[in-house]
């Protein structure tokens, strides 16, 4: 027996969940141990956090049970829902992406809320619509209620853990570096020039690595009751398009050139999802001031002192990146 508190952590093997569970077992002489929850235990990612001494449990954010057994005895829990994880065609018929989210974030504070959790960090993003509706942007809707479903299902799932009263931390993050990795870093044009593409004109956006988001929750954590009822907006770099060209100039040992697209073009672009990542991006530029302003990188160093920028991040990386 171990008088540490149990941290339960919902998506244990993905990027976020992850970095929380290595954060925990990263100080065994901290005040914490960690319950890594999974849809599946013989997974290889968990099985190594079982042999390197976490509590491996089966829950799924579908199974409203499984989660308050999960959850039973816990002092707190990491949730995060997944808009982009890979669903049957059947599953996209029944409902949608937001209706899905919607439905695993009642689930997860219902569950939290009966098991009697002391702190719950729920990884969320800002509703859109109030800051469009305050700026007069004009954009599609979509999903017949929505500007950019992944953020404002999220934004809305919040009234869930505020309204069952559950001791909430709201932990707002925002675009990965990773994304650097899986088509949205620089690419060659048709004269073979590297070019950053991404339409947010000459505005900065905020960038994060996705194991930070859980490093700075485990902050949130061992700080406690100084963060419940609370949101924390997170980051590890704030730059322009011109800024974030220079980085990959920089490490790359090739001139990257920023070329923005127009929203407009994104959405023309007709790939899948191409109307979300457009108003996703919209919102980044439009409410650039708000997104980066409410994001206080000295906290999240205060919180995560491992913290990394993206120009560190960068050079780790750059093999990795595709410049097709």
């Amino acid at each position: 027996m171990t008088d540490k508190k149990i941290i339960a952590v919902v998506g244990a093997t993905g990027s976020q969940g992850g970095g929380l569970v290595r954060a925990i077992l990263a100080d065994p002489e901290g005040p914490f141990t960690v319950r890594a929850l999974t849809r599946s235990a013989d997974s290889a990612a968990a099985k190594e956090f079982a042999a390197q001494g976490a509590e491996v449990v089966e829950a799924d954010l579908d199974d409203e049970a499984s989660l308050r057994k999960a959850f039973d005895g816990a002092y707190g829990a990491f949730v995060v829902t997944n808009f982009w994880v890979q669903r049957t065609p059947e599953e996209e018929k029944a409902r949608t992406r937001a209706e899905m989210e919607l439905a695993q974030a009642a689930a997860a504070a219902r569950a939290a809320k009966d098991a009697g959790l002391e702190h719950v960090v729920w990884s969320t993003l800002e509703d859109t619509r109030p800051h469009f509706e305050r700026l007069g942007s004009e954009l599609p809707t979509l999903l017949e209620t929505y500007k950019v479903p992944h953020f404002d299902a999220k934004g809305e799932a919040n009234e869930f853990f505020t309204e069952l009263g559950v001791p909430t931390t709201f932990l707002q993050t925002t675009f990965y570096y990773e994304s650097f990795l899986l088509g949205q870093g620089p690419h060659r044009d048709e004269n073979g020039q590297l070019v950053l593409t991404n339409p947010m004109a000459d505005q900065k956006m905020s960038l994060i690595a996705s194991e930070d988001i859980g490093r700075t929750a485990f902050g949130i954590f061992r700080r406690g009751a100084d963060f419940i009822g609370k949101t924390v907006s997170i980051a590890g770099t704030h730059a322009t398009g011109d800024e974030l060209a220079a980085k990959f100039t920089d490490v790359l040992g090739e001139k990257v050139v920023y070329r923005p697209q127009t929203h407009h073009e994104v959405r023309a672009a007709g790939f899948p999802g191409a109307d979300e990542i457009a108003n996703m991006y919209q919102f980044y530029s439009d409410a650039s001031e708000y997104f980066v302003g409410v994001r206080d990188l000295d906290l999240v160093r205060e919180l995560n002192p491992q913290l990394r920028s993206l120009d560190s991040w960068l050079r780790e990386h750059k093999s990795e990146i595709p410049l097709g």
